[in-house]
């Protein structure tokens, strides 16, 4: 794009409009400020001049997530609302230039601003928040749910068990937050099924996001051979519960004894080759790797922290109960911003919108951060939904606040904190009873066509 003094006066004007405009907006000033704005910059797609620039379009859409109201039509009807509103010409309610410009958006934007988003909350944390001086990170996987379209069922495909036409496209994530403060460090998005889409595979996608004397806290899904291996020649410790098949042959009478339930072990390489490692990877590892095992919790775990004076059972214990944290982190951005069921009906809008809420999630982190800086509080402690009701209740309105009231929302953020229950138990079943349909067994169309033919069956009592 050309950049005249014409233009930079008139995105100049526009920039001033979002950032004072009602809660449709209500992220424009979060992408647009300082820590931001230059990575925001380099990473902007060339464009010319239109209704919704890249920036707007990318705020339009996070406002779209968080609505209860996830249409297309309700974000355009907002945004050409708001123009009226503020005394600018009106414009079309049509979607299709903001369906346009979604489409013009770069995945790679949104993904290297939600980990931007995190390098900045994890750079401004408070040492005091990490495991004896080091990072803990927690790996978790989790599916969403999509828009039954053919393009979603190819990227996409539903669970095997069902028939087609019955069930909806399905896709796995796996997760990386810090224990320390909540934040999304990096994700991998992958089909539900078939080859390359289990946990340990997007997982190997991400092992550059751990440094050096990090921690990794994960279930028995990720205590694989080779990915222990792969981690102690980072030089990055673990500790996750052992895989079913090994927890079932543990011996604490075999190898060094350390404690009553805990031990250093040589376990030895598996004699088959796993599919995405080559035969030449395959015959430089070594024939073994000594790991610990201890049984403590009800759990028999295993751990790279070998030494039982540094750190003794009682403290692995205590670490591995805060592995839960991620089932938190999972569950505010899947259920309190509303990720379980995407709206988008192509792959790349998927993804995209996945990337979106990511984003989102992290910038509400981010915000928590400062909260937690100022009040000297854990951000662990800290509400998500609290500060995320706090943020859309507020932020149309801070444009013109001051610093003061600034800070007075920070503490507001800090007043709700989460209660500490350790060993909580819940039962994983509803009590409310669902609507007394019949279940759909054959595809929409077939049961359109009986409809019409049958009319609608008596209802159920």
């Amino acid at each position: 794009m050309n950049i005249t003094p014409s233009r930079t006066q008139h995105q100049t004007n526009r920039a001033s409009y979002f950032a004072n405009s009602s809660s449709n907006y209500t992220w424009f000033n979060l992408l647009t400020s300082e820590p931001l704005f230059d990575t925001l910059e380099s990473l902007l797609p060339d464009h010319r001049e239109r209704l919704y620039p890249p920036t707007e379009s990318l705020s339009m859409f996070l406002t779209q997530a968080m609505s209860a109201d996830r249409s297309c039509q309700n974000v355009v009807n907002q945004a050409a609302a708001d123009r009226v509103i503020g005394g600018l010409p009106k414009v079309s309610t049509r979607t299709g230039g903001y369906c346009r410009a979604r489409q013009r958006l770069p995945k790679q934007m949104v993904e290297h601003l939600t980990k931007q988003v995190a390098g900045l909350v994890e750079g401004e944390s408070s040492n005091d928040w990490l495991w004896r001086e080091r990072r803990v990170c927690l790996v978790d996987g989790t599916t969403v749910t999509m828009p039954d379209t053919p393009e979603n069922q190819a990227c996409f495909p539903q669970q095997r068990a069902q028939k087609k036409g019955l069930g909806f496209p399905i896709s796995r994530i796996v997760g990386i937050t810090s224990l320390s403060t909540g934040v999304l460090l990096n994700a991998a998005i992958g089909r539900f099924n078939g080859k390359g889409s289990d946990e340990q595979s997007l997982l190997r996608t991400l092992l550059d996001t751990f440094e050096q004397g990090d921690i990794i806290l994960g279930d028995a899904f990720f205590a694989t051979w080779f990915f222990i291996l792969e981690m102690q020649t980072r030089g990055v410790d673990l500790l996750m519960e052992q895989q079913g098949a090994r927890r079932r042959v543990t011996d604490f009478r075999k190898g060094k004894r350390l404690g009553a339930r805990d031990h250093l072990i040589a376990l030895p390489k598996p004699k088959q080759k796993p599919g995405w490692m080559s035969q030449l990877e395959f015959d430089a590892a070594p024939e073994s790797i000594t790991i610990r095992e201890l049984r403590a919790g009800g759990k028999t775990m295993v751990t790279t922290l070998l030494c039982s004076k540094a750190t003794p059972k009682s403290e692995l214990k205590k670490l591995y109960k805060s592995r839960w944290n991620i089932e938190v982190d999972l569950r505010n951005i899947k259920d309190t911003l509303g990720m379980n069921i995407l709206s988008c009906k192509s792959p790349e809008m998927v993804e995209k919108e996945i990337w979106v809420y990511l984003l989102a999630y992290n910038l509400i982190r981010w915000m928590m951060l400062q909260s937690a800086l100022l009040t000297d509080v854990n951000p662990r402690h800290l509400s998500f939904k609290h500060s995320l009701q706090l943020w859309l209740i507020t932020a149309p309105r801070m444009a013109g606040c001051t610093q003061e009231q600034r800070r007075l929302l920070l503490v507001l953020i800090a007043e709700q904190q989460v209660a500490n229950r350790p060993g909580r138990i819940e039962p994983r079943a509803v009590k409310r009873r669902p609507k007394a349909f019949p279940l759909l067994t054959v595809p929409r169309d077939q049961a359109r066509q009986k409809v019409l033919q049958y009319g609608h069956p008596k209802k159920l009592k």
